[in-house]
C-alpha cells in the first residue's frame, strides 16, 4: 500500500512513465470549482509524471511583487462572474486512463518550487478572529529566501473596504505600508492547500469545503515528499491543483496561509488494490487520517473512526488494539477553521510498527 518503505526510503520498484508539463492558462485553469462536467486539460496514464503550475488567487494582493505575464493573463482573461461558487485557481483536470469510481488516485507530490520569491497573507473576513479585529482586513506581504527555506514580512497594509471578489488586484505602491514582524523567519513550508477529484454531483462544487475528494483540506503537510490517496468518483478522475502556500500553521487561522504560487512535480498512480473513504496523507514518518464537518467535534469523531479503520482492516490490529493505539500514540489536531466545513487531523507515526521481513 505505502508509496515508502517501512524505513522511510522511496520504493524503486515503481517505474516512472511519461512527463507532462501542464502551465496554468486561461484555457487550464477553472477558478473557483470542481466540475464533473469539465473537458480534461490534460490526459495520463497511470505512473505518469506532471510538472503543473499552481497560480494562487491572492497575486492581486501584490501584482508587482506576485504577477508576471501568466498569471496577468488569468486575472485578465477570467471574468469575475465565472470566479464561482469558490476562490481558488485549479489547473486541471487530469484525465487518468482507467481510473474509475471506486478506485484510488496515489499522488506523489515530489517537488515544489515557488513561481516567484513573495506571497501574501490576508487576515480575512472569514478568519476565526474577524469581529475580534474590528471587522477589518489586512495584508501581510512576505518575501521568501529560497536558500534559507524562510520567509519574513515585507511591508504590510489595511485593505480598503472588505474583501469579495477573488482576484481582487490591489494597487498597493500606492497604498500606507506599514512595517510587520520585525526580526521574525517563518519557516518556508510550500504545499497545497486543495487539490483533488470531481465529485458526481451535476453542476459546480465549490473549492472552499473539504470533503471525501480532498478539495480545501489546507494541510501544510501536503508538501514535496508526501504521498495523497483520493477515492475516485467519476470517471478518470478528473484531478485538479490548487491553492498553492508557501507556508501555514495548523488552523489557519487569519482565513490564508503565506499565499503563493508554485510549480508542482507530482506523479499519479491508479490504485485499485485498496479503498479508503477520506483523503488519505502518507509523508516518510506518518499515516495522516482527515475528518470534516461544521462541527469540529464531529470532524474530529469523523477522523478517529476513518484512522480506526486504517488500523483495523489496513494494518491488520483488532479495532481494541487500534483503539488503545489511538490513545496513547496518536496526535490529533485541527487541520483548518475557516473554510465552512472545519477540518481535524489524526496522524500516527510509521515508526512503531514492526518492520516486514526482507522478502514480503
Amino acid at each position: 500500500m505505502a508509496f515508502f518503505c517501512d524505513d522511510g526510503e522511496a520504493r524503486t520498484d515503481l517505474e516512472p512513465g511519461a512527463l507532462h508539463l501542464l502551465r496554468a492558462t486561461p484555457k487550464t485553469v477553472h477558478w473557483g470549482y470542481f466540475d464533473a462536467a469539465l473537458a480534461p486539460a490534460l490526459k495520463v496514464k497511470s505512473g505518469d509524471l506532471i510538472q503543473a503550475e499552481a497560480i494562487t488567487h491572492h497575486a492581486g494582493d501584490a501584482p508587482e511583487l506576485m504577477m508576471d505575464d501568466g498569471v496577468k493573463a488569468i486575472f485578465s482573461e477570467i471574468p469575475e462572474a465565472d470566479r464561482n461558487p469558490g476562490v481558488h485557481i485549479m489547473t486541471g483536470p487530469i484525465y487518468v486512463e482507467g481510473a474509475k469510481p471506486g478506485d484510488m488516485l496515489e499522488v506523489r507530490y515530489l517537488r515544489m518550487t515557488p513561481r516567484c520569491n513573495y506571497g501574501s497573507n490576508l487576515a480575512a473576513n472569514w478568519g476565526y478572529l474577524y469581529k475580534e479585529f474590528d471587522e477589518k482586513e489586512r495584508v501581510t506581504i512576505y518575501q521568501l529566501d529560497p536558500n534559507a527555506r524562510q520567509a519574513e514580512a515585507l511591508y504590510a497594509y489595511d485593505f480598503p473596504g472588505k474583501y469579495l471578489v477573488p482576484g481582487t488586484v490591489t494597487h498597493c505602491p500606492v497604498c500606507d505600508r506599514q512595517p510587520a514582524l520585525p526580526g521574525v523567519r517563518i519557516p518556508a513550508r510550500p504545499h497545497l492547500g486543495t487539490a483533488g477529484v470531481a465529485m458526481d454531483v451535476a453542476g459546480r462544487v465549490s473549492t472552499i469545503p473539504p470533503g471525501a475528494h480532498g478539495g480545501n483540506i489546507d494541510n501544510w503537510r501536503i508538501g514535496a515528499g508526501a504521498v495523497m490517496y483520493y477515492p475516485v468518483q467519476v470517471d478518470g478522475g478528473l484531478f485538479s491543483i490548487g491553492d498553492p502556500h508557501v507556508s501555514q500553521g495548523d488552523g489557519e487561522l487569519s482565513g490564508t496561509a503565506i499565499e503563493a504560487s508554485l510549480n508542482v512535480l507530482f506523479q499519479i498512480v491508479l490504485r485499485r488494490d485498496f479503498h479508503f473513504p477520506s483523503p488519505l496523507l502518507e509523508t516518510p514518518n506518518w499515516w495522516i487520517v482527515h475528518g470534516f464537518d461544521e462541527d469540529l467535534n464531529v470532524a474530529t469523531r469523523n477522523a478517529s473512526l476513518d484512522m480506526l479503520g486504517l488500523l483495523n482492516e489496513h494494518m491488520g490490529l483488532s479495532k481494541n488494539d487500534a483503539y488503545s493505539l489511538m490513545s496513547v500514540a496518536g496526535d490529533f489536531a485541527i487541520t483548518q477553521v475557516v473554510d465552512g466545513r472545519q477540518g481535524a487531523h489524526v496522524r500516527i507515526p510509521r515508526s512503531i510498527f514492526p518492520r516486514k521481513p526482507s522478502g514480503d
